[in-house]
């Protein structure tokens, strides 16, 4: 296990920025075999890079389970479709057209409870499953999740997902979100049945005198390891 050096993307712009990282993805997962890489970020629209890599590895074939709260389904938003509320649009974009995923969802997202109405109206055009954070108060909602996905997924976990009171330090808190256990029930369910090829953890925005949000993000990245690699 180990990390690596933080990547410099320079300053020439979003969409460019987005691509050197793409590139740099690309030759890490060669490098990495059969390793789980875990991306570590700040802004959420990093996600589209290693997101993107894998779709097209595997034709099409891929679930994205985005714990979030927010859908990030917006076109642009602040005149820019890089914007961290963009990134899952830009990732519906760029799969590949086929792959064997029969029913499976493109995106399953999970703790959501914020969203616009054109996020709504791409929801109800695409293939995305939604477990709104109110849901989560009731039964059923972890089997829902784990049925919607494919045999392959990729896992994006915005820490917003969390409720404040758990994880404040975020750039766009929203109260009412899920609790540790939560997300631990449901990654534990879903790297047991299915092939987690990757996953992120972003929007951590560490505040100096509180370390408990930094804490639980490391313990995040932690959980997911040791849940990837219980059966190998």
């Amino acid at each position: 296990m180990c990390t690596l050096p933080s990547i410099d993307l320079g300053t020439v712009g979003p969409e460019p920025a987005i691509a050197r990282l793409r590139a740099l993805y690309d030759d890490l997962l060669e490098a990495a075999g059969d390793r789980l890489i875990i991306g570590l970020g700040g802004e959420h629209s990093i996600s589209s890079a290693p997101a993107g890599a894998w779709a097209d590895r595997l034709g099409g074939n891929l679930t994205i389970l985005q714990f979030d709260a927010h859908t990030d389904l917006r076109d642009r938003h602040h005149d820019s479709p890089w914007n961290h509320a963009c990134v899952m649009r830009r990732v519906l974009e760029q799969r590949p057209d086929g792959g064997n995923r029969g029913d499976a969802a493109d995106i399953v997202a999970v703790g959501i409870r914020a969203l616009t109405r054109e996020e709504r109206d791409v929801i109800r055009e695409q293939r995305i499953e939604v477990v709104f954070a109110h849901e989560m108060r009731g039964p059923g909602w972890i089997e829902r999740a784990a049925e919607a996905l494919g045999e392959n997924v990729y896992i994006t976990f915005d820490v917003d997902f969390f409720d404040p009171s758990l994880m404040p330090a975020t750039g766009t808190p929203e109260p009412g979100g899920g609790s540790w256990w939560d997300a631990l029930d449901l990654l534990s369910r879903v790297f047991s049945e299915r092939n987690v090829v990757g996953a992120d953890i972003v929007e951590l925005a560490p505040r100096r005198g509180e370390e408990a949000s930094a804490f639980t993000a490391a313990k995040l990245a932690y959980k997911m390891i040791g849940f990837w690699s219980e059966d190998r």
